[in-house]
């Protein structure tokens, strides 16, 4: 999303990513459309999967930072470069960021998309906690800190990741930092319509059929969210039983694990709930294009967020790019709460509502998806979130770093 725009703001970026053909995540190849031709990409090999899994270790991070080390050190060796800016969830590679400073004297920028150590966890059932959760918490817990210790500069999609490292790594305050999140981009749009025919939608649709869409992980954070959003619909059933009739609730791409094997975590609600005809989860994920068409084939959308405040959704543009009746569930303090209100994007519980708010809000909701009426967006307001306005966000905070090191550099001759 960056790509298209970093040279308008004066700056070349080469980007170093693992070959996909060592990955076994779900491919959108659409998305290299995105990626402006002229764009240096250097493909890292990574350890075959087949044979780590034999010892427990899956994870592309940990397959491929030793590939990344050797590669990307001959890269330096043989160009100059600027800054090194790691931005992915693959979060172990970023240890390599103070290997290369110390070897190269580049400074480096970390990406927190999401938190890497976290402490969620910690006090939820066995049963509540993520594959492996036991070991990627210990291995957590010893990479962060070896990556912070001289980072140059952060980004974040939250103020609380930054607000957390600050407290665990107290130099982090004098570095610069900024909340950014994932950006808007039209052309995404553009693509996914001169594709239409080629993304297959993962739902049933009819004439006598509403169906309300979330694409997104699951996980036991956002069931606060999914329960009352479950109360509201058979709440509605009491009072609306014809349109009730006609609802379907459709969860897509819920688990992070390989397609076909991903748990189901809100399925088991909404049966306890008395739900499952109403509701289908599809764990597997899908490619990006194949999502947008999804959303902008259904009724209406729905975003259910985590009951953790740092919780940014991500995917929260595109849904709002799609025009449709939107209806999101977030955690009163969460920054992706702020973005619905600021841009009056849809109708949006927050966890600390009382019944009768969350009533109206959820009626008004439907309303607007019988009535097919798209949200009265602020579209002004939306152009901060697009992905133009957020890249020169991060080019500001990396000329704020090479102008501390050029002050330091000046400093240290006299």
């Amino acid at each position: 999303m960056s790509l298209p725009y970093f040279e308008s703001f004066g700056w070349t970026a080469e980007v170093a990513v693992v070959n996909q053909k060592y990955s076994d995540l779900a491919k959108d190849e659409l998305l290299l459309q995105t990626v402006p031709a002229n764009t240096v990409i250097h493909k890292v090999k990574a350890l075959a999967k087949k044979w780590t899994s034999k010892i427990g270790i899956g994870g592309l991070a940990l397959r491929s930072i030793y590939h990344y080390r050797e590669q990307i050190s001959r890269l330096l060796a043989s160009q100059k470069f600027d800054l090194i800016y790691f931005s992915t969830t693959q979060f172990p590679v970023c240890i390599l960021g103070s290997y290369w400073k110390k070897k190269f004297g580049i400074p480096y920028v970390i990406d927190m998309q999401d938190p890497w150590h976290s402490t969620y966890y910690l006090d939820k059932p066995k049963s509540q906690r993520p594959p492996k959760y036991w070991f990627s918490y210990r291995l957590n817990k010893y990479l962060e800190p070896i990556a912070m210790k001289n980072v140059d500069g952060i980004v974040s999609v939250s103020g609380a990741y930054i607000e957390t490292l600050e407290s665990r790594y107290a130099w982090l305050k004098n570095k610069p930092s900024r909340i950014i999140t994932f950006g808007a981009l039209e052309q995404d749009f553009v693509i996914a319509e001169k594709n239409k025919s080629k993304l297959k939608l993962v739902y049933q649709t009819g004439p006598n059929q509403i169906n309300l869409i979330y694409i997104g992980r699951g996980g036991y954070d956002i069931h606060p969210a999914i329960k009352l959003l479950f109360e509201e619909i058979l709440a509605y059933k009491e009072t609306n039983p014809a349109i009730f009739s006609r609802l379907h609730l459709h969860f897509i791409g819920t688990s992070y694990s390989a397609n076909g094997t991903g748990v189901p975590t809100v399925a088991p609600t909404a049966k306890e709930m008395g739900l499952s005809k109403k509701v289908t989860e599809y764990t597997d994920r899908i490619g990006f294009y194949q999502s947008i068409r999804n959303l902008q084939e259904a009724d209406g959308l729905l975003i259910v967020g985590s009951n953790d405040a740092s919780y940014t959704a991500s995917k929260l543009y595109p849904y709002i790019m799609a025009k449709k009746p939107l209806l999101a569930l977030f955690h009163q303090q969460s920054e992706a709460a702020t973005v619905i209100k600021d841009c009056n994007a849809g109708n949006l519980i927050t966890l600390d509502h009382s019944y009768p708010a969350v009533k109206r809000i959820f009626e008004a909701y439907l309303e607007q998806v019988i009535e097919k009426k798209s949200p009265n967006t602020n579209w002004k307001e939306f152009e901060k979130y697009t992905a133009k306005s957020l890249t020169k966000k991060q080019v500001d905070l990396f000329d704020e770093v090479l102008d501390l090191k050029h002050s330091k550099h000046l400093k240290s001759k006299f």
